[in-house]
């Protein structure tokens, strides 16, 4: 068959055609990917090709309230591998293995993986600086070291249940190195190069580094210098007694800063791993619920003041020892009891049968809207992981004798913040603050910004006039009731003692096994410290709050108030000493006396002198100051 020229012009003028439509879009489309696409496949490329040498960033430090450190970071570099770029494993497994002290089969295990990126772990993390050294010099290829850090608590135990402790990979696993993660931990730098399918390093491509940010410092409302000091008493109180466990909280009632806080067994959180999990993860001030004891009374009373339902001088109570409530006895402490009594006398004795007469009068609604006020049985909101509830009865479970039993501590179930926090408010004017332990953050980039915390107020529960007359209370529970022990000369010190029984795992009361406690405030005209102390289970002594806790509480407000610049007073209440207690004197003025009339002074003191000559001319204690009769006067003479 005959085809015509026509017919095969026309084809191949199609075919032309439709090539020519093909090399166009073929065109466009390369013209499309060049200079639209270009820069997009560039970078995709270059993320396949990639590899990142990741840089941790300096954890944020953590300080107390006049910049002292508490954690900080030291240097701990770590050591990385590019399997694909390591020539001889066997060789590199084995240097690595002797610096690093490692088992040379774990070593070539790691930096054989199938991976882009491997850390040695665990001996390669966080190594000392002479063996990132010794394996540079080795200048092995794929192996790198990488800046790196890790939390040192340069005083050790100290605080550690509150700041806590961060992991291997900077990350805070418990206290404020966890709260407060976020804030410390910064964000990670890198190195990146460029490397082919093998993974080798491609040397005409410039390497990328991107600076690690730093984390934040953290600043407390914590005083290292109170915290010293209740963490010296509470070693004491282990010493001394072997308690189950023991705690320790100072706060400004102004303020609901918290000053100091500890727990009972302690820990060092460097070395965390070395403790069961139930000692570091309990914050026992946070954490701990169980039966007050005594120092609930305190909001029976406030409850009581500010309702008007007594007048603690000219209302009288009778305690024979017991008072029956709805077919139940309920004891007092002292057997036969303390007989005649104004309401006063009765919180300076600490009278059960007392308490129950108050929270009689008060009633049931209105003591537990006060005790729902001043916080109990919800968390206070205080800046720091694990808090607890607590644990009351249910108002319509509250019978007589439920109310009874709240009135003086038992029966219901409180954490240590809770009362610092409610006995802070009764004694402040009647103001109930949030608690929180984070004073300022700072953050640690090119626009520094520094966020401070303040006070949160939360209501106000009392009067100011109902807190005087709690504070004043409370002063003579130190002075001449069952707070004694907690009585510091020169400071006007309030509070009240707590013994309660703990429960078994049968539900019933153990004998012989109490958790003693004390929270005392100073100076009680114008509070600035509140101090609550508990511990559980005190061995070889009288399981009574007034002896074990309050003279520690004691101690803890003198020496925190000295260090505060608090001025000693000479007003408020004298102590009433009882036997053995021996009341103080004034020390006698020696200044200006000759040495030969010193000898009267012989029998009362006992006098040291420094120097040589014939006359006094420096003593201490100074002149009029109180003392034990029996105290040492030095004296400088010349």
């Amino acid at each position: 068959m005959r085809v015509s020229f026509m017919f095969v012009k026309k084809r191949i003028i199609t075919v032309f055609f439709v090539f020519f439509i093909i090399a166009c879009v073929i065109t466009i489309r390369l013209g499309y990917v060049q200079f639209f696409l270009g820069d997009f496949l560039s970078s995709k490329a270059l993320d396949s090709w990639s590899r990142d040498i990741v840089f941790e960033p300096n954890r944020g430090k953590i300080i107390d309230r006049n910049g002292e450190i508490l954690a900080e970071n030291i240097s701990a570099p770590s050591v990385m591998v590019v399997p694909r770029q390591i020539k001889d494993s066997d060789q590199v497994a084995k240097s690595l293995a002797s610096i690093l002290e490692m088992e040379e089969k774990a070593v070539l295990e790691q930096i054989t993986k199938n991976e882009s990126i491997v850390r040695l772990h665990p001996q390669g993390r966080k190594i000392s600086d002479q063996k990132a050294t010794a394996i540079q010099l080795q200048n092995h290829e794929g192996v790198y070291i990488a800046g790196d850090f890790k939390r040192h608590y340069p005083y050790g135990e100290f605080l550690s249940h509150v700041i806590g402790f961060s992991g291997i990979d900077n990350q805070g696993l418990t206290g404020l190195e966890v709260f407060y993660d976020d804030f410390l931990s910064g964000k990670k730098g890198s190195l990146s190069f460029v490397a082919d399918a093998k993974g080798k390093k491609i040397l005409n491509n410039p390497d990328h580094y991107k600076a690690p940010i730093d984390g934040g410092t953290l600043q407390l409302t914590i005083d290292a210098r109170v915290q010293t000091i209740i963490e010296r008493e509470l070693d004491e109180a282990e010493a001394l007694y072997a308690p189950d466990g023991a705690l320790g909280i100072a706060v400004n009632p102004n303020t609901g800063e918290i000053l100091g806080m500890a727990s009972r067994p302690s820990f060092d959180p460097e070395n965390y791993r070395e403790v069961e999990p139930q000692i570091y993860n309990r914050n026992l001030p946070i954490w701990s619920t169980y039966e007050p004891g005594s120092t609930f009374k305190i909001i029976t009373l406030a409850a009581a003041l500010e309702e008007g339902l007594v007048d603690l001088h000219e209302d009288e109570y009778i305690d024979d020892g017991d008072i029956n409530v709805n077919g139940t006895t309920l004891h007092c402490w002292k057997r036969g009891g303390h007989g005649h009594q104004t309401y006063l006398e009765v919180v300076q004795n600490s009278c059960n049968p007392g308490f129950v007469q108050l929270g009689s009068i008060v009633g049931k609604e209105k003591l537990f809207s006060y005790i729902d006020n001043f916080g109990f049985g919800k968390k206070t909101g205080i800046d720091i992981q694990g808090e607890s509830n607590g644990i009351l009865f249910q108002l319509d479970n509250v019978g007589p004798v439920e109310l009874a039993t709240t009135s003086f501590g038992q029966g219901v179930s409180v954490t240590p913040i809770q009362q610092v926090m409610a006995v802070s408010a009764a004694v402040n004017g009647g103001y109930l603050y949030q608690p929180y332990i984070a004073k300022s953050l700072e953050k640690n980039e090119d626009n520094v910004q520094k966020e401070e915390n303040k006070p949160i107020l939360k209501q106000q529960v009392i009067s100011k006039e109902t807190s005087l007359k709690v504070r004043n209370a409370l002063e003579h529970v130190v002075a001449k009731g069952t707070g004694r022990s907690a009585f510091v000369e020169g400071y006007r010190v309030g509070g009240k003692t707590g013994t309660a029984q703990k429960v078994g795992k049968n539900g019933r009361y153990m004998e012989n096994n109490h958790i003693v406690s004390f929270i005392g405030f100073a100076p009680a005209d114008n509070p600035e410290i509140v101090v609550y102390i508990a511990v559980d289970n005190p061995k070889n002594t009288v399981q009574f709050g007034g002896v074990v806790a309050a003279p520690i509480v004691g101690n803890i407000i003198e020496d925190s108030l000295r260090v505060l610049g608090v001025e000693k007073s000479k007003k408020g209440l004298e102590k009433d000493y009882q036997w053995p207690e021996e009341a103080l004197v004034e020390a006698p003025d020696l200044i200006g006396m000759n040495t030969k009339k010193l000898q009267k002074y012989l029998y009362t003191f006992d006098l040291e002198v420094v120097g040589e000559g014939n006359t006094v001319i420096e003593q201490a204690p100074s002149p009029g100051e109180r003392i034990a009769p029996d105290s040492k006067i030095r004296i400088l003479v010349k």
